[in-house]
């Protein structure tokens, strides 16, 4: 199969040969034609098997062959992304590929003024890439219209309706008109997201091109236990044992981006970080560094856990688990893309083994453990597996304390009367439940 055999107009195809694309991917094949098709979507795809091309390439055509011009402070249609690394990454794919079609296409994001946005969708553009809280601020301002919508793409679709996106996205949906094609893509989808999108689409269409929500068998996986404390220290030896050439690691906080970047750097190590609290001119000159090989560690949270492609990255390490499952295999698949193998490493500690058994469950694999010498912890990780459980080796029965000698008191231990049971002491600590708040209205007393 060729891309021309989906279908596809040949200033497409003059764009795809120039930037080296021969053959489609398994999700490109599907989502292409029912894109061009008219139908709304659902795509599940494992990252790094060319989604957005799935989407833009077709996106791209209907807008060429179909529809008015552009009007002003208007757009004919709208890419939506969880993160601004992601829009501005989006936005420079979709423009390479309309580079011989006479479309114009503009990316919106936070973090930077909003004055030039402003000014550039005054002649309005037939693609508009965004992130939610630039693009309803935009339309609240009334520099942008969403009448002449004819197309809406939710990029990384499974976290774009999470619950922290949830209020803006209704905000958005409000906004846009009832007669539009909708399209979901992502590497995950969980249930929930699966029956609320199936809400906003209109007899949607479901591709599945992998196992849900597995990691590519390109990356090979393993875990290193170690002491919490001396994860900073494990790195910078695992670093230099293997020679790391370049390598992405994730932290659960910024606090701790922030200390592992000055440990780093401290010891003369080329390094630097990215996350919500840097500016935005700040972050995109670090991953442009980073993907140049102008830096060799790039440490950050999870706003580069989605959708970043950064060309031939050999390693992943995961300096703190994720909290989230689902964002392990988001993570892990900055490497191993486009058919190249790669490797993750995870740093866990004791206090990350139930992160730990809910990634193995998640991916239905047990990953393997690799202690290194010098660095075994004093609190032991339990052992899990992919059924979810964390098996606790039962704790030694303290024996009673007695005292000798003259004049000291005997402890006899706890007595227990003929009728009375006296309770067992479990060995397996139940797991405390995160609290669930309810965030509506309270109700009047």
């Amino acid at each position: 199969m060729t891309f021309a055999t989906l279908g596809l107009i040949e200033p497409l195809l003059r764009a795809l040969e120039t930037l080296g694309y021969q053959t489609p991917t398994p999700v490109q094949a599907q989502a292409i034609p029912a894109v061009l098709a008219g139908r709304d979507l659902m795509a599940a795809a494992q990252t790094g098997t060319g989604k957005t091309a799935g989407f833009a390439l077709p996106l791209l055509q209907l807008l060429t062959m179909e529809g008015p011009k552009v009007a002003a402070n208007s757009a004919r249609a709208l890419i939506l992304c969880p993160t601004r690394e992601l829009a501005e990454q989006v936005h420079a794919s979709v423009a390479e590929y309309a580079q011989h079609l006479p479309l114009t296409t503009y990316a919106v994001y936070g973090g930077v003024s909003i004055n030039p946005q402003m000014m550039k969708l005054r002649k309005g553009v037939d693609i508009l890439v965004a992130t939610p809280g630039r693009l309803i601020d935009l339309f609240r301002q009334n520099a942008l219209k969403l009448n002449q919508l004819q197309t809406l793409v939710l990029d990384e679709a499974d976290r774009m309706l999470d619950l922290g996106f949830s209020e803006e996205l209704a905000n958005i949906y409000r906004m846009l008109p009832k007669k539009r094609q909708t399209l979901l893509f992502s590497a995950t989808f969980s249930d929930e997201i699966r029956s609320l999108a199936g809400q906003m689409l209109n007899d949607p269409l479901s591709i599945e091109v992998s196992p849900r929500n597995v990691a590519a068998n390109t990356v090979k996986q393993w875990v290193v236990p170690v002491d919490k404390k001396r994860k900073p220290e494990l790195f910078v030896h695992l670093m230099r044992k293997g020679r790391w050439k370049q390598v992405l690691v994730f932290a659960k906080t910024r606090n701790g981006v922030d200390a592992l970047v000055d440990k780093l750097q401290g010891l003369g190590i080329n390094a630097d970080g990215i996350h919500g609290d840097k500016p935005q001119a700040t972050r995109q000159r670090a991953l442009d560094r980073f993907k140049s090989s102008d830096v060799q560690i790039l440490v950050a949270t999870d706003v580069a856990a989605r959708g970043l492609d950064i060309e031939d990255l050999p390693l992943v390490v995961n300096f703190d688990l994720p909290i989230v499952a689902e964002d392990y295999i988001h993570r892990i698949g900055r490497t191993g893309r486009a058919g190249n193998t790669g490797e993750a490493i995870s740093l866990v500690c004791a206090d990350e083994v139930n992160m730990l058994s809910a990634i193995e469950m998640l991916t239905r694999q047990t990953l393997t453990r690799k202690t290194e010498p010098d660095f075994e912890p004093e609190h032991r990780v339990p052992d899990t597996d992919a059924s979810g459980q964390v098996v606790k080796k039962p704790k030694k029965p303290k024996k009673p304390k007695t005292s000798g000698g003259g004049g000291g008191k005997r402890n006899l231990g706890k007595w227990v009367d003929s009728g009375d049971v006296a309770p067992a002491e479990p060995s397996i600590k139940p797991v405390r439940k995160v609290p669930v708040f309810n965030t509506g209205p309270r109700k009047k007393k």
